[in-house]
């Protein structure tokens, strides 16, 4: 059995951590739990650290569950929020939870026959028949109001950060996380919580609820992962389009890659620790071989590609690698054809875009490609001479002549042309 702190420690994934937490994981196998909340039916990379926390803890030989809150995602979390969440109805919270499990399946075994298998839970199971006078009698009498008044995440709402101030429903999320906490160690023998850093007070009102309800002889512990940061201090995981989901549907495989192969040399190096299960001896390698020569990238490319293959797959890793080629390398017509079109779009979302009508297909190139307002060629004798000379492209295939038909035939996914001046000036036409 893999010492689990250690193994957290050297990839720079503890913030905070209970005293005899790593002495009570060297005893044996242990159950803890890590909770996320089905705001949404897709987690997006946010939410990774956490995951791969519990996929760390499974892996060092212990037992991870993974709780959806379906009752607390009923309420909203106030750590760092600065505004009450919308409530969502209980159809929606089973469709989130649905589609939360098979994106974590990726990282986590539920399906084996090993007593440390992953497990599922749901909040929303034992709190819908909770009575709120029972409520109150078996959680509420163990924690004063001053303690919960004096968690940071309270404070900084009512502090005036926030004009709408903290709801009664809001207040009670710590007791509802306290006593998630307190049900699994006593239904499923969880000791152990782990989460972010924003959640530490949450966390730590559970092991306070089980002490008071239990007696001093009943240990738990929370450990925390570092909220993640770029090295500049902006926010992890958002770019100009929001963020970046594991969901193909909203982040496709080719952009999640990019974002990856993207990052900067100290991130990539911070990241590659957190974000991939690639052993110490392996990483120190891989930083090693990059500092030598960054321009390479190499800890980005490893980075990209071991992330891209752990949410999605291999087939899928394949075509973001080959979509990037189509850009920055060599690509062929078939490769452009190989794309869905979400991805296809995506690789050119920056490329000069023009639109023309569909009665102008059966024109010669020289005409379709010189209409008032594209800026494609300077003027048609200039197309000619470039077409001569080998320097257009027409879907990753050269332009035989400057007159050349352009046809339906011609067409990518029935509505896009592709055309290439030089090596690096893409232009896309879509015909409508």
């Amino acid at each position: 059995m893999k010492n689990f702190v250690e193994e957290l420690r050297w990839r720079g994934m503890v913030a905070q951590i209970m005293p005899g937490t790593e002495e009570f994981l060297m005893k044996g196998m242990a159950s803890a739990y890590l909770g996320t909340d089905p705001t949404a039916d897709s987690l997006h990379i946010g939410h990774l650290c956490g995951i791969m926390m519990l996929r760390h803890f499974q892996q060092c030989g212990h037992k991870p569950y993974l709780l959806v809150g379906g009752a607390t995602g009923m309420i909203g979390d106030p750590s760092g929020k600065s505004q009450e969440r919308n409530l969502l109805d209980a159809d929606t919270l089973y469709h989130n939870q649905e589609a939360i499990k098979k994106q974590v399946s990726k990282f986590l075994d539920f399906e084996g026959t090993g007593e440390n298998k992953a497990e599922l839970v749901n909040n929303y199971d034992w709190m819908k028949d909770f009575s709120f006078l029972e409520f109150a009698r078996v959680v509420g009498k163990h924690i004063t109001v001053n303690y919960m008044m004096a968690k940071d995440s309270v404070k900084k709402r009512l502090s005036g950060e926030s004009r709408d101030g903290l709801s009664f429903t809001e207040f009670t999320y710590q007791l509802l996380q306290g006593y998630d906490f307190l049900y699994q160690y006593e239904k499923y023998g969880v000791k152990l919580q782990l989460g972010g850093n924003d959640q530490w007070g949450n966390m730590t009102t559970g092991t306070e609820l089980i002490r008071r309800t239990l007696g001093n002889e009943a240990d738990s512990y929370c450990l925390t992962c570092p909220l993640i940061t770029k090295a500049d201090g902006t926010k992890f995981g958002k770019t100009e389009g929001g963020n970046i989901w594991l969901d193909r549907n909203r982040t496709t495989p080719y952009v999640f890659y990019q974002f990856w192969l993207n990052v900067s040399d100290a991130d990539a190096e911070k990241y590659i620790k957190i974000f991939t299960s690639l052993d110490k001896e392996t990483i120190d390698s891989l930083i090693a071989e990059h500092n030598v020569d960054p321009a390479r990238r190499i800890l980005q490319r490893r980075l990209a590609e071991e992330v891209t293959r752990m949410v999605h797959s291999q087939e899928d890793l394949d075509m973001a690698i080959a979509a990037s080629n189509i850009l920055f390398g060599k690509a062929t017509k078939e490769n452009l054809l190989e794309l869905d079109e979400q991805t296809f779009n995506d690789v050119f979302k920056d490329v000069p875009h023009y639109e023309v009508s569909k009665e102008l297909i059966g024109q010669p190139a020289v005409e379709l490609f010189n209409q008032e307002g594209m800026q494609i060629f300077p003027s048609k004798s200039e197309m000619r001479k470039l077409v001569k000379g080998g320097g257009v492209s027409l879907n990753k295939e050269k332009l035989a002549a400057f007159d050349q038909v352009i046809t339906s035939e011609d067409l990518i996914a029935g509505k896009y042309l592709l055309v290439q001046k030089g090596k690096k000036n893409y232009f896309l036409v879509t015909v409508k």
